[in-house]
């Protein structure tokens, strides 16, 4: 049960699971497919969602409940589902509340895997999406509504361009055009923003990154704030308030109130039908995680701000793009949402472009060339030669990820130990 009174850094640790007397400390894991019941009655009950409980874990399992239950407490939402991966996550929070034919307005600047989801795979599946600039006007984000406009989606901080999202404008339009803003929080995670609080409705993470933190599980999470009201707008969600013909004619929001009808849907009908399952091992991992979040955001903060200051510094950087340096373009942005720090990602360029990347890419000794970010070691990408190498030099400016550009991902370390060997890899240049 959740605890909205206690600090965040007390729920990374406590959150999720209470142990009764003689029960084990740590969660346990439920590594087990199916649950045995004494009667067909007794299951029978579950499958009208008339009881709670395990049937198989397709659809819930106790270990992944209990972890959902932490982040659901951490984030300040109603209720939560864990997902096979932040993709799954970010699929689901569209799919739960668009069909064919409907309409979503999402950032620009958002995650190329999602930007990929929403433009070309869920396109094919009927559903339409307009991309509009994070940075764009309340005219320009109400000019972007149509009568089929069933959400808006944006990120805390997006991945990789570093924006800021003005969360609170972004919920202003959309609440007057009576649809929800779904907000991805993977790289500020709730230690550093709580997007609820700001006015967004549905929350999602890749639980991959900073949750984990460790690079040891793919996952993902969907937290319902629990206060957007279906009911009112019931023309614009049928699927949550009429008659599900799939699931016995259960109706989610008026069966289980504003609180439970998102998250009881996407289970009851989402996860029964694609399965996109975290397994409890995967579950277990993240709450290991999980239960050092507040400790490590701390370190990746502070050591993304040192080394974006020494690269602002440094003769052979073009240019250093981070939201917790001064003069940057978010900078305001980021104090007011996020006041203890944003995230551990530095983008940056090296003058001489994409050769002298290359080369200060082959002298790194510390950092490790990775496609992965958020993790306890530091590591590094550059997307012209790994990520998005099949873009020409004009496609690569394009997509906002010019050929001198560098991802670096500041973990845990000393960042002294960091910065030197960032130094000696520019020497290389």
């Amino acid at each position: 049960m959740a605890n909205n009174n206690r600090r965040v850094e007390t729920t990374c640790v406590q959150g999720g699971y209470t142990p009764g007397n003689g029960e084990p400390r740590q969660i346990p894991i439920i590594q087990s497919t199916t649950f045995k019941y004494a009667t067909s009655e007794d299951m029978g009950k579950l499958f009208d969602l008339e009881a709670s409980g395990y049937f198989y874990s397709r659809l819930q399992n106790p270990t992944c409940d209990m972890v959902a239950a932490k982040i659901c407490e951490l984030e300040g939402g109603s209720a939560a589902m864990l997902t096979s991966s932040g993709q799954a996550a970010n699929f689901f929070s569209i799919f739960n509340i668009a069909n064919v034919g409907d309409h979503i307005i999402s950032s620009t600047s958002i995650y190329g895997g999602t930007f990929n989801l929403f433009s070309v795979t869920m396109k094919k599946m009927g559903i339409d999406f307009t991309f509009i600039d994070p940075d764009c006007t309340e005219e320009e984000l109400r000019a972007a509504f149509k009568p089929n406009t069933k959400a808006v989606f944006g990120e805390t901080v997006a991945n990789p361009a570093l924006t800021v999202l003005d969360i609170e404008k972004f919920a202003k339009v959309a609440h007057e055009n009576g649809v929800p803003l779904i907000i991805d929080n993977t790289f500020a995670t709730p230690v550093n923003c709580r997007p609820i609080e700001w006015g967004a409705d549905i929350v999602t993470h890749s639980t991959t990154k900073y949750m984990d933190g460790h690079g040891s599980s793919v996952g993902g999470c969907i937290v319902d704030s629990g206060k957007f009201n279906w009911i009112k707008y019931a023309d614009k969600f049928p699927g949550l308030t009429t008659p599900d013909a799939s699931y016995h004619g259960i109706t989610y929001a008026e069966k289980f109130g504003l609180e439970g009808a998102f998250i009881t849907k996407a289970t009851a009908q989402l996860m029964r039908d694609f399965g996109c399952t975290q397994s409890p091992q995967s579950a277990y991992y993240v709450n290991l995680g999980l239960e050092s979040l507040h400790v490590r955001m701390e370190r990746h903060c502070l050591n993304g701000l040192k080394v974006a200051e020494f690269l602002e510094n440094n003769d052979k950087i073009a240019w250093v793009n981070y939201p917790d340096l001064k003069g940057n373009k978010y900078y305001d942005l980021a104090k007011k949402y996020m006041p203890k720090g944003t995230c551990g990602v530095v983008s940056f360029g090296v003058k001489g472009g994409r050769k002298a990347a290359e080369t200060f890419m082959k002298n790194l000794k510390l950092i490790a060339i990775e496609t992965h970010v958020a993790d306890a070691r530091s590591c590094c990408l550059h997307p012209a030669n790994a990520t998005h190498r099949q873009l020409s030099e004009q496609e690569l400016i394009a997509a906002g990820v010019p050929s001198d550009l560098i991802r670096l991902s500041c973990g845990i370390e000393n960042y002294e130990d960091l910065i030197s060997d960032i130094r000696q890899a520019l020497e290389s240049i």
